[in-house]
């Protein structure tokens, strides 16, 4: 997996290529990512998964971990370029009810300016 950073304003995109999974032990993880991100006083993280073609069980703990630790600063974490495959990974699991999923990129900026 690669993460690679950019921002737009105030909001920290982290582009997700790859797959998310237990077995890439050789790459830091999304939440060690996130973590980074909130340590360095960012509250506004986007997760693009547009290049992200798989996620595991682990995966959907590192996002839920992401998420937590997100929130338990006053952050807020959303997620865009959700594959219908992987959405349903989000749904089975009903993350859906709890993560911020935006249909794409522009969506999901704009969402952060609503408040």
């Amino acid at each position: 997996m690669v993460i690679t950073k950019r921002e737009q304003g105030n909001v920290v995109i982290l582009d997700l290529e790859g797959e998310i999974r237990r077995s890439d032990t050789t790459s830091v993880s999304v939440h060690q990512h996130v973590k980074e991100q909130l340590d360095a006083g960012k509250r506004d993280l986007l997760l693009n998964f547009d290049k992200v073609p798989f996620i595991d069980s682990f995966g959907i703990g590192e996002i839920l971990a992401s998420y937590i630790s997100t929130q338990n600063i006053g952050g807020r974490l959303k997620l865009t370029g959700i594959s219908k495959r992987l959405l349903l990974v989000f749904q089975v699991t009903q993350l859906t009810r709890v993560l911020d999923i935006q249909d794409n990129e522009e969506k999901a900026l704009a969402s952060f300016l609503k408040g």
